[in-house]
Protein backbone atom coordinates (compact mmCIF):
# COMPACT_ATOMS: atom_id res chain seq x y z
CA UNK A 1 0.00 0.00 0.00
CA UNK A 2 1.27 3.46 -0.72
CA UNK A 3 0.69 5.01 2.89
CA UNK A 4 4.02 2.00 4.07
CA UNK A 5 6.14 4.31 2.22
CA UNK A 6 5.90 6.47 5.74
CA UNK A 7 8.44 4.09 7.26
CA UNK A 8 10.53 2.43 3.99
CA UNK A 9 11.49 5.24 2.40
CA UNK A 10 14.57 7.56 3.61
CA UNK A 11 13.43 10.84 5.19
CA UNK A 12 15.17 12.79 2.31
CA UNK A 13 13.42 10.95 -0.41
CA UNK A 14 9.92 10.47 1.42
CA UNK A 15 9.82 14.86 1.63
CA UNK A 16 10.52 14.67 -2.62
CA UNK A 17 7.66 11.98 -2.49
CA UNK A 18 5.02 13.93 -0.36
CA UNK A 19 6.44 17.59 0.18
CA UNK A 20 7.39 18.84 -3.07
CA UNK A 21 3.91 17.87 -4.97
CA UNK A 22 2.02 19.13 -2.19
CA UNK A 23 3.89 22.29 -2.05
CA UNK A 24 3.44 22.38 -5.50
CA UNK A 25 -0.68 21.64 -6.18
CA UNK A 26 -0.76 24.07 -2.82
CA UNK A 27 0.97 26.97 -4.43
CA UNK A 28 -1.03 26.44 -7.62
CA UNK A 29 -4.19 26.22 -5.88
CA UNK A 30 -3.17 29.47 -3.99
CA UNK A 31 -3.31 31.08 -7.65
CA UNK A 32 -7.05 31.05 -7.26
CA UNK A 33 -7.15 33.67 -4.41
CA UNK A 34 -4.93 35.84 -5.98
CA UNK A 35 -6.55 35.48 -9.27
CA UNK A 36 -9.65 36.78 -7.49
CA UNK A 37 -7.41 39.92 -6.44
CA UNK A 38 -6.45 40.32 -9.61
CA UNK A 39 -9.55 40.40 -11.68
CA UNK A 40 -11.20 41.68 -8.84
CA UNK A 41 -8.72 44.97 -8.12
CA UNK A 42 -8.38 45.51 -12.17
CA UNK A 43 -12.20 44.78 -13.54
CA UNK A 44 -14.52 45.91 -10.60
CA UNK A 45 -12.33 48.30 -7.96
CA UNK A 46 -10.56 49.11 -5.22
CA UNK A 47 -13.98 49.06 -3.07
CA UNK A 48 -14.62 45.63 -4.14
CA UNK A 49 -11.05 44.23 -2.63
CA UNK A 50 -11.02 45.64 0.66
CA UNK A 51 -14.64 44.04 0.93
CA UNK A 52 -13.11 40.94 0.08
CA UNK A 53 -10.35 41.45 2.52
CA UNK A 54 -12.71 42.08 5.24
CA UNK A 55 -15.18 39.13 5.13
CA UNK A 56 -12.31 36.72 4.04
CA UNK A 57 -11.57 36.22 7.75
CA UNK A 58 -14.99 35.56 9.01
CA UNK A 59 -14.99 33.06 5.62
CA UNK A 60 -11.94 31.58 7.54
CA UNK A 61 -13.30 31.17 10.63
CA UNK A 62 -15.94 29.12 9.10
CA UNK A 63 -13.91 26.67 7.59
CA UNK A 64 -11.85 26.41 10.55
CA UNK A 65 -14.39 23.85 12.26
CA UNK A 66 -14.31 21.82 9.42
CA UNK A 67 -10.30 21.79 9.43
CA UNK A 68 -10.09 21.13 12.90
CA UNK A 69 -11.76 17.86 12.69
CA UNK A 70 -9.73 17.36 9.34
CA UNK A 71 -6.54 17.51 11.22
CA UNK A 72 -7.11 15.56 14.38
CA UNK A 73 -8.59 13.07 12.70
CA UNK A 74 -5.83 12.83 10.03
CA UNK A 75 -3.14 11.88 13.20
CA UNK A 76 -5.57 9.55 14.64
CA UNK A 77 -5.66 7.64 11.13
CA UNK A 78 -1.93 8.03 10.85
CA UNK A 79 -1.28 6.62 13.98
CA UNK A 80 -3.66 3.71 13.54
CA UNK A 81 -2.02 2.90 10.63
CA UNK A 82 1.30 3.09 11.52
CA UNK A 83 0.00 0.61 14.38
CA UNK A 84 -1.23 -1.91 11.73
CA UNK A 85 -4.89 -0.71 13.06
CA UNK A 86 -6.58 -0.56 9.19
CA UNK A 87 -10.19 -0.98 10.38
CA UNK A 88 -10.09 1.37 13.27
CA UNK A 89 -8.61 4.01 10.66
CA UNK A 90 -11.39 3.56 8.64
CA UNK A 91 -13.79 4.12 11.69
CA UNK A 92 -12.02 7.01 12.30
CA UNK A 93 -11.99 8.60 8.46
CA UNK A 94 -16.09 7.77 7.83
CA UNK A 95 -17.31 9.47 10.94
CA UNK A 96 -15.15 12.33 10.27
CA UNK A 97 -16.38 13.15 7.15
CA UNK A 98 -20.01 12.75 8.08
CA UNK A 99 -19.60 15.02 11.02
CA UNK A 100 -17.63 17.80 8.71
CA UNK A 101 -20.85 17.93 6.32
CA UNK A 102 -23.25 17.98 9.05
CA UNK A 103 -21.14 20.83 10.55
CA UNK A 104 -21.06 22.41 7.18
CA UNK A 105 -24.70 22.84 7.03
CA UNK A 106 -24.86 24.94 9.81
CA UNK A 107 -22.13 26.96 9.14
CA UNK A 108 -23.69 28.10 5.51
CA UNK A 109 -27.11 28.66 7.18
CA UNK A 110 -24.81 30.61 9.91
CA UNK A 111 -23.11 32.48 7.53
CA UNK A 112 -25.89 33.21 4.79
CA UNK A 113 -28.53 34.70 7.74
CA UNK A 114 -25.23 36.45 9.61
CA UNK A 115 -22.94 37.42 7.36
CA UNK A 116 -24.41 41.27 7.35
CA UNK A 117 -23.77 41.76 10.90
CA UNK A 118 -20.51 40.33 11.45
CA UNK A 119 -19.39 42.58 8.56
CA UNK A 120 -20.97 45.32 10.04
CA UNK A 121 -19.39 45.38 13.57
CA UNK A 122 -15.94 45.69 11.57
CA UNK A 123 -17.49 49.52 10.77
CA UNK A 124 -17.10 48.99 7.18
CA UNK A 125 -19.05 52.09 5.05
CA UNK A 126 -22.56 50.34 3.29
CA UNK A 127 -20.62 50.70 0.10
CA UNK A 128 -18.16 47.88 1.28
CA UNK A 129 -20.42 46.37 3.47
CA UNK A 130 -22.92 45.44 0.58
CA UNK A 131 -20.30 44.04 -1.24
CA UNK A 132 -18.77 41.81 1.23
CA UNK A 133 -21.96 40.55 2.18
CA UNK A 134 -23.03 40.01 -1.50
CA UNK A 135 -19.69 37.81 -1.87
CA UNK A 136 -19.97 36.08 1.87
CA UNK A 137 -23.41 34.43 0.83
CA UNK A 138 -22.64 32.86 -2.00
CA UNK A 139 -20.19 30.84 0.10
CA UNK A 140 -22.59 30.09 2.99
CA UNK A 141 -24.73 28.41 -0.51
CA UNK A 142 -21.69 26.55 -0.90
CA UNK A 143 -20.44 25.26 2.04
CA UNK A 144 -21.69 22.00 2.66
CA UNK A 145 -19.97 21.06 -0.79
CA UNK A 146 -17.18 22.51 -0.07
CA UNK A 147 -15.76 22.88 3.31
CA UNK A 148 -14.99 18.56 3.05
CA UNK A 149 -12.81 19.32 0.47
CA UNK A 150 -9.94 20.37 2.22
CA UNK A 151 -10.58 17.09 4.60
CA UNK A 152 -10.36 14.94 1.50
CA UNK A 153 -7.01 16.67 0.77
CA UNK A 154 -5.69 15.02 4.34
CA UNK A 155 -7.34 11.78 3.92
CA UNK A 156 -5.73 11.64 0.36
CA UNK A 157 -2.12 12.30 1.53
CA UNK A 158 -2.53 9.72 4.40
CA UNK A 159 -2.82 7.56 2.22
CA UNK A 160 -0.22 8.53 -0.13
CA UNK A 161 -1.93 10.04 -2.93
CA UNK A 162 0.39 12.68 -3.23
CA UNK A 163 0.49 13.49 -6.26
CA UNK A 164 -3.79 12.77 -7.31
CA UNK A 165 -3.74 15.52 -4.48
CA UNK A 166 -1.47 17.44 -6.52
CA UNK A 167 -3.43 17.25 -9.82
CA UNK A 168 -6.86 17.75 -7.91
CA UNK A 169 -5.50 21.20 -6.86
CA UNK A 170 -3.99 22.08 -10.02
CA UNK A 171 -7.46 21.31 -11.61
CA UNK A 172 -9.21 23.54 -9.09
CA UNK A 173 -6.59 26.48 -9.61
CA UNK A 174 -7.09 26.35 -13.55
CA UNK A 175 -11.12 26.33 -13.44
CA UNK A 176 -11.06 28.55 -10.89
CA UNK A 177 -8.99 31.18 -13.17
CA UNK A 178 -11.42 29.84 -16.25
CA UNK A 179 -14.81 30.74 -14.26
CA UNK A 180 -12.93 34.56 -12.75
CA UNK A 181 -12.35 35.15 -16.48
CA UNK A 182 -15.58 34.52 -17.47
CA UNK A 183 -17.69 35.80 -15.15
CA UNK A 184 -15.81 38.90 -14.29
CA UNK A 185 -14.49 39.96 -17.57
CA UNK A 186 -15.92 38.50 -20.45
CA UNK A 187 -19.96 38.25 -18.63
CA UNK A 188 -19.01 41.62 -16.28
CA UNK A 189 -20.87 40.04 -13.26
CA UNK A 190 -20.55 42.10 -9.98
CA UNK A 191 -18.10 41.08 -6.86
CA UNK A 192 -20.33 37.49 -6.41
CA UNK A 193 -18.96 36.35 -9.50
CA UNK A 194 -15.36 36.23 -7.56
CA UNK A 195 -16.97 34.20 -5.16
CA UNK A 196 -18.96 32.14 -7.51
CA UNK A 197 -15.74 31.05 -9.40
CA UNK A 198 -13.91 29.81 -6.69
CA UNK A 199 -17.17 27.82 -5.10
CA UNK A 200 -17.54 25.96 -8.32
CA UNK A 201 -14.52 25.08 -8.61
CA UNK A 202 -13.75 24.01 -4.59
CA UNK A 203 -17.31 21.56 -5.54
CA UNK A 204 -15.82 20.29 -8.65
CA UNK A 205 -12.49 19.24 -6.49
CA UNK A 206 -14.95 17.52 -3.95
CA UNK A 207 -16.08 15.17 -6.40
CA UNK A 208 -12.51 14.92 -7.47
CA UNK A 209 -11.50 14.06 -3.77
CA UNK A 210 -14.44 12.04 -3.23
CA UNK A 211 -14.26 9.53 -6.14
CA UNK A 212 -10.97 6.87 -4.93
CA UNK A 213 -12.70 6.10 -1.68
CA UNK A 214 -15.03 4.23 -2.97
CA UNK A 215 -13.21 2.25 -5.04
CA UNK A 216 -11.16 -0.70 -2.84
CA UNK A 217 -7.13 0.30 -3.95
CA UNK A 218 -7.07 2.73 -1.03
CA UNK A 219 -6.37 1.98 2.50
CA UNK A 220 -8.92 4.30 3.74
CA UNK A 221 -12.62 3.67 2.85
CA UNK A 222 -15.96 4.13 4.01
CA UNK A 223 -17.73 1.73 6.80
CA UNK A 224 -19.97 1.96 9.69
CA UNK A 225 -19.25 5.42 11.20
CA UNK A 226 -19.21 4.37 15.05
CA UNK A 227 -16.32 6.14 17.34
CA UNK A 228 -15.49 6.07 20.87
CA UNK A 229 -16.41 9.09 22.80
CA UNK A 230 -12.54 9.49 23.79
CA UNK A 231 -11.41 8.98 20.02
CA UNK A 232 -14.02 11.91 19.19
CA UNK A 233 -12.63 14.22 22.14
CA UNK A 234 -8.76 13.51 21.11
CA UNK A 235 -9.54 14.49 17.25
CA UNK A 236 -11.61 17.60 18.99
CA UNK A 237 -8.32 18.11 21.14
CA UNK A 238 -6.10 17.53 18.73
CA UNK A 239 -7.38 19.48 16.14
CA UNK A 240 -7.95 22.28 18.29
CA UNK A 241 -4.66 23.70 17.68
CA UNK A 242 -5.43 23.95 14.34
CA UNK A 243 -9.04 25.45 15.00
CA UNK A 244 -7.76 28.07 16.83
CA UNK A 245 -4.86 29.10 14.80
CA UNK A 246 -7.25 29.41 12.04
CA UNK A 247 -9.87 31.39 14.26
CA UNK A 248 -7.34 33.88 15.94
CA UNK A 249 -5.58 34.75 12.72
CA UNK A 250 -8.97 35.40 10.99
CA UNK A 251 -9.97 37.48 14.38
CA UNK A 252 -6.38 39.15 14.09
CA UNK A 253 -6.91 39.94 10.67
CA UNK A 254 -10.26 41.54 11.53
CA UNK A 255 -8.53 43.70 14.30
CA UNK A 256 -6.17 44.57 11.55
CA UNK A 257 -8.43 45.42 9.20
CA UNK A 258 -10.69 47.60 11.96
CA UNK A 259 -7.14 49.91 12.65
CA UNK A 260 -6.45 49.87 9.22
CA UNK A 261 -9.79 51.39 8.19
CA UNK A 262 -9.60 54.14 11.26
CA UNK A 263 -6.35 55.17 10.57
CA UNK A 264 -6.22 55.49 6.55
CA UNK A 265 -9.58 54.26 5.15
CA UNK A 266 -10.50 51.35 3.03
CA UNK A 267 -7.33 52.64 1.10
CA UNK A 268 -4.96 51.01 3.61
CA UNK A 269 -6.95 47.55 3.63
CA UNK A 270 -6.77 47.50 0.01
CA UNK A 271 -3.19 47.75 0.37
CA UNK A 272 -2.77 45.14 3.16
CA UNK A 273 -5.30 42.91 1.17
CA UNK A 274 -2.59 42.84 -2.15
CA UNK A 275 0.20 41.74 -0.05
CA UNK A 276 -1.86 39.29 1.66
CA UNK A 277 -2.74 38.10 -1.63
CA UNK A 278 1.15 37.65 -2.53
CA UNK A 279 1.50 36.35 0.99
CA UNK A 280 -1.15 33.46 0.61
CA UNK A 281 1.20 32.02 -2.46
CA UNK A 282 4.25 31.56 0.10
CA UNK A 283 2.07 30.30 2.90
CA UNK A 284 0.29 27.94 1.34
CA UNK A 285 3.85 26.47 -0.26
CA UNK A 286 4.79 26.07 3.67
CA UNK A 287 1.35 24.59 4.80
CA UNK A 288 1.61 22.43 1.70
CA UNK A 289 4.90 21.09 3.23
CA UNK A 290 3.88 20.37 6.88
CA UNK A 291 0.81 19.44 5.99
CA UNK A 292 1.70 16.72 3.55
CA UNK A 293 4.66 15.33 6.19
CA UNK A 294 2.13 15.54 9.13
CA UNK A 295 0.89 11.84 8.07
CA UNK A 296 3.87 10.57 7.91
CA UNK A 297 5.59 11.96 11.07
CA UNK A 298 2.58 10.78 12.98
CA UNK A 299 2.65 7.23 11.13
CA UNK A 300 6.38 7.49 12.76
CA UNK A 301 4.95 8.63 15.75
CA UNK A 302 3.18 5.20 16.29
CA UNK A 303 5.34 2.78 14.74
CA UNK A 304 7.73 4.05 17.53
CA UNK A 305 10.49 5.21 14.67
CA UNK A 306 11.31 8.85 16.86
CA UNK A 307 14.93 9.12 15.44
CA UNK A 308 13.30 8.88 11.74
CA UNK A 309 10.45 11.71 12.98
CA UNK A 310 12.87 14.32 14.03
CA UNK A 311 15.05 13.45 11.08
CA UNK A 312 12.02 14.70 8.91
CA UNK A 313 10.98 17.69 11.43
CA UNK A 314 14.52 18.70 10.43
CA UNK A 315 14.49 18.21 6.91
CA UNK A 316 10.86 20.84 7.41
CA UNK A 317 12.89 23.65 9.14
CA UNK A 318 15.41 23.74 6.45
CA UNK A 319 12.96 23.83 3.83
CA UNK A 320 10.79 26.13 5.38
CA UNK A 321 13.84 28.69 5.99
CA UNK A 322 14.99 28.25 2.27
CA UNK A 323 11.23 29.16 0.91
CA UNK A 324 10.71 32.21 3.46
CA UNK A 325 14.30 34.17 2.63
CA UNK A 326 13.75 33.62 -0.36
CA UNK A 327 10.22 35.35 -0.81
CA UNK A 328 11.87 37.83 1.36
CA UNK A 329 13.67 38.65 -0.95
CA UNK A 330 11.68 38.95 -3.74
CA UNK A 331 8.77 40.85 -2.32
CA UNK A 332 12.34 43.19 -1.52
CA UNK A 333 13.35 43.42 -4.82
CA UNK A 334 11.04 43.06 -7.43
CA UNK A 335 7.57 42.29 -5.07
CA UNK A 336 6.12 46.34 -6.36
CA UNK A 337 6.07 44.48 -10.18
CA UNK A 338 3.16 43.15 -8.91
CA UNK A 339 1.02 45.59 -7.51
CA UNK A 340 -0.44 46.64 -10.95
CA UNK A 341 -2.09 43.76 -11.39
CA UNK A 342 -4.44 44.36 -8.34
CA UNK A 343 -5.70 47.74 -9.30
CA UNK A 344 -7.90 49.50 -11.70
CA UNK A 345 -5.89 52.31 -13.78
CA UNK A 346 -2.99 53.82 -12.33
CA UNK A 347 -3.07 54.85 -8.36
CA UNK A 348 -0.36 56.06 -6.96
CA UNK A 349 -0.97 56.33 -4.11
CA UNK A 350 -2.08 53.01 -3.28
CA UNK A 351 1.05 51.47 -5.45
CA UNK A 352 2.95 54.06 -2.75
CA UNK A 353 1.14 52.55 0.45
CA UNK A 354 0.84 48.69 -1.09
CA UNK A 355 4.66 49.06 -1.83
CA UNK A 356 5.68 50.41 1.96
CA UNK A 357 3.54 47.70 3.64
CA UNK A 358 4.89 44.33 1.44
CA UNK A 359 8.48 45.87 2.49
CA UNK A 360 8.21 45.85 5.92
CA UNK A 361 5.67 43.09 6.35
CA UNK A 362 8.93 41.04 4.43
CA UNK A 363 11.13 41.12 7.37
CA UNK A 364 8.58 38.27 9.13
CA UNK A 365 9.94 35.76 6.52
CA UNK A 366 12.56 35.23 8.47
CA UNK A 367 11.51 34.04 11.44
CA UNK A 368 7.70 32.53 9.99
CA UNK A 369 8.89 29.01 9.13
CA UNK A 370 10.23 28.00 12.77
CA UNK A 371 5.98 28.30 14.20
CA UNK A 372 4.33 26.68 11.07
CA UNK A 373 6.96 23.90 11.18
CA UNK A 374 7.29 23.10 14.62
CA UNK A 375 3.58 23.91 15.57
CA UNK A 376 2.30 21.21 13.10
CA UNK A 377 5.24 19.10 14.36
CA UNK A 378 3.51 19.08 18.15
CA UNK A 379 -0.09 18.28 15.73
CA UNK A 380 1.90 15.24 14.46
CA UNK A 381 2.98 13.88 17.52
CA UNK A 382 0.02 14.52 18.96
CA UNK A 383 0.69 16.99 21.66
CA UNK A 384 -2.04 18.96 21.44
CA UNK A 385 -1.65 21.50 23.63
CA UNK A 386 2.02 22.27 22.98
CA UNK A 387 0.65 23.04 19.39
CA UNK A 388 -2.34 24.95 20.36
CA UNK A 389 0.44 26.96 22.63
CA UNK A 390 2.19 27.72 19.75
CA UNK A 391 -0.58 28.29 17.62
CA UNK A 392 -2.35 30.51 19.79
CA UNK A 393 0.62 32.71 20.46
CA UNK A 394 1.69 32.85 16.40
CA UNK A 395 -1.36 33.99 15.34
CA UNK A 396 -3.38 35.63 18.24
CA UNK A 397 -1.47 36.63 21.50
CA UNK A 398 1.85 37.80 19.58
CA UNK A 399 0.14 39.89 17.06
CA UNK A 400 -2.56 41.50 18.96
CA UNK A 401 0.34 42.72 21.65
CA UNK A 402 2.27 43.56 18.34
CA UNK A 403 -0.40 45.84 16.86
CA UNK A 404 -1.39 47.38 20.34
CA UNK A 405 1.63 48.34 20.88
CA UNK A 406 3.63 49.36 17.60
CA UNK A 407 1.09 51.55 15.95
CA UNK A 408 0.76 53.91 18.74
CA UNK A 409 5.03 54.65 17.90
CA UNK A 410 4.98 53.85 14.67
CA UNK A 411 1.37 54.94 13.00
CA UNK A 412 0.55 52.44 9.89
CA UNK A 413 4.01 51.63 9.81
CA UNK A 414 3.33 49.50 13.34
CA UNK A 415 0.38 47.36 11.56
CA UNK A 416 3.14 46.41 8.71
CA UNK A 417 5.62 45.40 11.01
CA UNK A 418 3.25 43.33 13.41
CA UNK A 419 4.11 40.27 11.68
CA UNK A 420 7.44 40.43 12.37
CA UNK A 421 7.17 41.76 15.64
CA UNK A 422 4.60 38.33 16.42
CA UNK A 423 6.80 36.08 14.85
CA UNK A 424 9.95 36.87 16.84
CA UNK A 425 7.97 35.59 20.01
CA UNK A 426 6.52 32.48 18.34
CA UNK A 427 10.08 31.79 17.54
CA UNK A 428 11.32 32.01 20.60
CA UNK A 429 8.56 29.87 22.30
CA UNK A 430 8.14 26.87 19.23
CA UNK A 431 12.43 26.47 20.05
CA UNK A 432 11.85 26.01 23.88
CA UNK A 433 8.98 23.73 23.38
CA UNK A 434 11.31 21.53 20.58
CA UNK A 435 14.30 21.42 22.78
CA UNK A 436 12.58 20.28 25.62
CA UNK A 437 10.53 17.64 23.44
CA UNK A 438 13.55 16.58 21.98
CA UNK A 439 15.24 15.83 25.54
CA UNK A 440 12.40 13.58 25.95
CA UNK A 441 12.65 11.22 23.12
CA UNK A 442 16.71 11.37 22.80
Amino acid sequence: MEHKMFSTLSPLRLFFCCALPSMAGMAISSLYMVADGIFVGKFIGSNALAAINLVMPVIMISFALSDMIAVGSSVQISIRLGQGKEREACTVFSFSSLFIVAISCLVGLAGFFGGAQAVRLMGAGDDVLNLAVEYMRVYAVFAPFIMIFFALDNYLRVCGRTIYSMGMNIFIALSNLFFDWLFIVHFRMGVSSAALASCISLTLGTGIGLFPFFGKKLVLRFVSPRIPWHILRNIIGNGSSEFFSNISASVSMVIMNAVLLRLSGAMAVAAFSIVMYIDSFVSSMLFGMVDALQPAISYNFGAAKYTRMFRLEKILMTAGAVISISAMAFMLTGGHLIIPFFMEGDQPELTAMASRAMHLFSFSYLFNWIGTAAGSFFTAMNKPAVSLAVSFGQTMAFPLVSLAVLPAFLGIDGVWLTSLSAEIMTSALALTFMVSLRKRFS
